[in-house]
């Protein structure tokens, strides 16, 4: 079950995990972009979360979701520099996205993630190369589920993974949003 702490302060997030013990703290704010409305969560190791959609509540909701154990705190002073460099980002890829990520997930989401990362910007993949990439044995089946898990949009570009024949697939945050960055991003 999640606390959920509206602060506003500059308390850090570490100062807030002191006060409960055996609570994991995250920090998040959420801000307009290009492509919707976009929610940043942070850590005390780094960026464990970019969400986007049309509403607060639905993102909120999808956070909570994703670490049902954490203490959610909305504090956008914690957060601002990530926030800021995402929404940059959104508007001009050209100048890349650069953040310390709090990775989570299994061996084989986090091999899929690392290979995501390393596809530049304005260059795309198919799932049958990335699982190629990722291992033998690997299908492009769990690549795209691993693609689905991901919790870190934009940081773990999986927008640039599309069918063989070069037509988008499936998106977490909708076609129309994975469209438009692979539009700005073939800008660059």
């Amino acid at each position: 079950m999640n606390l959920v702490i509206s602060n506003t302060s500059s308390r850090p997030a570490s100062a807030a995990k002191n006060a409960n013990p055996g609570i994991e703290i995250l920090s998040y704010a959420i801000g307009d972009c290009a492509l919707g409305r976009v929610l940043v969560a942070r850590s005390d190791r780094g960026v464990c979360a970019i969400l986007i959609g049309d509403k607060d509540e639905d993102l909120t909701d999808d956070l909570a979701n994703r670490f049902p154990e954490a203490g959610l705190i909305a504090n956008e002073i914690a957060v601002h520099n990530d926030l800021a460099k995402v929404i940059l980002f959104v508007e001009r890829p050209v100048d890349g996205l650069h953040l310390t990520l709090d990775m989570r997930g299994t061996p084989f989401q986090r091999r899929v993630w690392e290979q995501l990362r390393a596809i530049p910007a304005g260059k795309t993949t198919t799932y049958m190369e990335l699982a190629r990439n990722v291992g033998a044995q690997t299908s492009p089946r769990a690549v795209g589920a691993a693609c689905a898990a991901n919790p870190i949009a934009l940081a773990i570009p999986c927008h640039r993974v599309v069918r063989s024949d070069g037509d988008l697939a499936g998106y977490r945050w909708g076609i129309e949003r994975k469209r438009e960055l692979i539009r700005k991003e073939a800008m660059v």
